[in-house]
């Protein structure tokens, strides 16, 4: 399928664990999943070939990021914590909404959650989630024309944000790259925030949804507060300090915690 890639379930625990550690030897990794050197460097080996690690003296460490990290590896950092976040966002859509997807893996699982639904109109520049929506026949998928832009499969730009603003959707659904302290949205170009803020400004309802490795995670280009959205869902409760952006606000936020919502 587009946008998905082709990993057992221990090489995208691997790739969890080496980008939230920083690096990780061999013989760690091994002694870790309980299986031989052998195992893990054929395991490491596929996901350098994907770029989603890279090799260093003793073991493996992330790739530097140029900017935001590559959508191969953020398709499965998280990925069970975004799925929670999925079964949340799923709940609250109805069947024959209209909904805007952004760009980003977050709304793309979200996406792969809501193909059980039946006819919604869905509206995305995320190649990924445009699929994804296809395979429901009975979805109404609209794309935005334009420039693609390799490896996130997504189309920026203002093609995208005339696209969004020529209709008026139930639901818009988008994540960020980052949430500052004082609750301001952060993503990595211009370009994103542009096309984000206009599913925000064209939709009834407004879902931003994230998972806690977003809370203070730093991005240069600002696009809004936490408190513009109706709705936010997260794996696990906003911290303290963030919550505090949101006081006063009328904000909603759903936390999956002990399989249900918090």
């Amino acid at each position: 399928m587009l946008g998905q890639v082709d990993i057992s379930k221990r090489q995208a625990e691997i790739a969890d664990l080496v980008q939230k550690a920083g690096f990780a030897s061999v013989e760690e990794l091994a002694e870790r999943f309980e299986v031989t050197t052998q195992t893990i460097r054929r395991d490491v080996n596929g996901l350098c070939e994907l770029g989603v690690l890279r090799r260093t003296h003793g073991g493996v460490e992330p790739p530097a990021p140029a900017s935001n990290i590559h959508y191969s590896t953020r398709q499965i950092l998280n990925l069970p914590e975004k799925r929670l976040i999925a079964k949340l966002v799923g709940a609250k859509i109805e069947n024959n909404q209209s909904v805007a997807f952004s760009i980003g893996t977050t709304p793309e699982i979200v996406m792969q959650a809501l193909t059980g639904h039946d006819k919604l109109a869905v509206f995305t520049n995320n190649l990924n989630v445009a699929f994804t929506a296809s395979s429901n026949p009975s979805f109404q998928v609209t794309i935005a024309g334009g420039r693609l832009r390799h490896g996130d499969r997504d189309i920026l730009g203002s093609a995208a944000q005339a696209f969004f603003s020529n209709y008026k959707v139930d639901v818009g659904i988008f994540g960020v790259a980052g949430v500052d302290e004082d609750g301001t949205l952060l993503d990595f170009h211009e370009d994103e925030v542009a096309a984000r803020q206009s599913i925000l400004a064209n939709c009834r309802k407004s879902y931003l949804v994230l998972d806690h490795s977003k809370f203070g995670r730093a991005a240069h280009v600002r696009g809004g507060q936490l408190k513009d959205v109706d709705a936010v869902f997260c794996d696990r409760p906003v911290p303290d300090a963030f919550l505090e952006s949101l006081r006063g606000s009328k904000t909603e936020v759903f936390v999956y915690e002990g399989g249900g919502v918090a």
